[in-house]
């Protein structure tokens, strides 16, 4: 078993990294080579500006190359609690920004040409109990009635012909969405942001940043750049002079186990629709098969940092979830396992805008393919004057409460979300 993620494992390699050390001027500096940074080349370089791109790692190496390869419309939240908590109108806009964020990430893949397995077959999400499913039948209706019509309630009877398991009771299917390889995704991205002017450097973790005139000064591991602007969109990063960004967002550990490849009538029997799937509990699970007839399978395993020792041991906890919730493949052998981080947000919706001078675009809550990707295009409005354009902006983004940076409090809402999942 590979204690690797599936999809930077098998993606081709990017070849068009900048050597030798960063240096010079810019029109803009991101920080951070995922979805939203590469997006924001891309649309950046599009449009004339010169860009440079650093990361501490490689290209797509943080939770875009690190999740579970699914590009779902809908938001976080049960659609429900959030229409109570934000009001209907709010809460509809942010149902259509993740629409808008599906049809951003397949607009991408057609102009750029973007080979990287995409299909739009959509995403059920399973009700895992009887009370779940009564549940999702009132969210199905809201959403029906106020914001998308295609949309379809699967009942108890019906959800076998969907997900061959007796783990669930129905499921709500959303057909606006679809799948792809994250790798081969990030490295289409990545040579596009090239092609377009962007200057792309790996392994360049920024050590400070500060006003410089205009304009700003960012100091990496291999040099410095001077830009107009900047745009942090680094995620959930634990290391650099982010610590802002740090108090307002909780980097929740997700963690994925893929099989060996697995007979194609199997699979068809399994998962014959082959979308993208996800659990109705608060420690719920996701999965899909790949490209290659694997099946991937994830979840919160454990609320804990993404680590070797940590990663192994989260692996097995999923594997025997993925033997009780598919007997048929109790036997699969697991070829691949890995961890990353979710930027959780305490409202799980995104946050955009700026602070002390600096763009910045972050807070996706386990829902960033399509969103991250989508604001990277935003964000490139934003820094063009257009403000408007962004539908996350906030005036203010409070820190979590007690939170200095280290999320102490992981593991009591672990146990939280496990007693609730009991009784819930």
């Amino acid at each position: 078993m590979k204690l690797d993620s599936y999809w930077l494992y098998t993606a081709p390699p990017f070849v068009t990294a900048c050597e030798g050390p960063v240096d010079g001027l810019a029109d803009v500096v991101v920080i951070g080579a995922g979805f939203t940074g590469l997006s924001a080349a891309q649309a950046l370089g599009k449009r004339g500006a010169s860009v440079t791109v650093v990361d501490a790692g490689r290209v797509g190496g943080g939770a875009s190359g690190r999740n579970g390869g699914q590009v779902n419309t809908g938001v976080a939240q049960d659609f429900v609690a959030l229409a109570a908590q934000l009001g209907i109108e709010r809460a509809s806009a942010c149902y259509r920004a993740f629409a808008d964020a599906v049809d951003t990430v397949e607009r991408l893949i057609r102009e750029e040409q973007i080979d990287c397995n995409y299909i739009a077959t959509g995403k059920l999400k399973l009700a895992s109990k009887p009370h779940h499913l009564a549940h999702l039948e009132k969210t199905a209706d809201l959403i029906r009635r106020t914001v998308d019509t295609d949309i379809e309630l699967i009942d108890g009877e019906r959800i076998r012909s969907e997900v061959q398991s007796d783990s669930f009771h129905g499921g709500l299917l959303q057909r606006h969405g679809g799948q792809m390889h994250m790798g081969k995704f990030t490295v289409g991205l990545a040579e596009a942001a090239v092609r377009h002017g962007a200057k792309l450097y790996e392994n360049a973790a920024v050590t400070s940043i500060a006003k410089d005139g205009g304009g700003h000064r960012v100091v990496t591991a291999r040099g410095e750049v001077r830009a107009k602007q900047v745009l942090i969109a680094t995620g959930p990063s634990r290391h650099g002079p982010f610590g802002w960004y740090r108090r307002r967002l909780a980097p929740v550990g997700s963690f994925i186990v893929v099989t060996e490849p697995l007979p194609p009538e199997l699979l068809a029997k399994v998962l014959p629709n082959r979308r993208a799937y996800t659990t109705t509990r608060l420690m719920h699970n996701y999965f899909r098969v790949t490209p290659d007839s694997r099946l991937l399978f994830g979840g919160r395993a454990r609320f804990t940092a993404s680590e070797r020792p940590s990663d192994a041991k989260s692996g097995r906890i999923l594997q025997q979830g993925l033997a009780a919730m598919f007997p048929m493949l109790a036997n699969a052998r697991i070829d691949y396992c890995w961890g990353g981080l979710v930027d959780m947000s305490v409202d799980r919706l995104p946050h955009a805008g700026q602070h002390d001078g600096i763009y910045f675009s972050m807070g996706y809550s386990g829902h960033g393919t399509q969103m991250s990707t989508h604001m990277g295009q935003v964000m490139a409005d934003v820094m063009d004057g257009r403000e408007d354009r962004n539908p996350w902006d906030e005036s203010e983004w409070a820190a979590i409460p007690g939170h200095t940076g280290k999320p102490w409090f992981l593991p009591l809402v672990g146990t939280y979300y496990r007693i609730k999942d009991i009784f819930y």
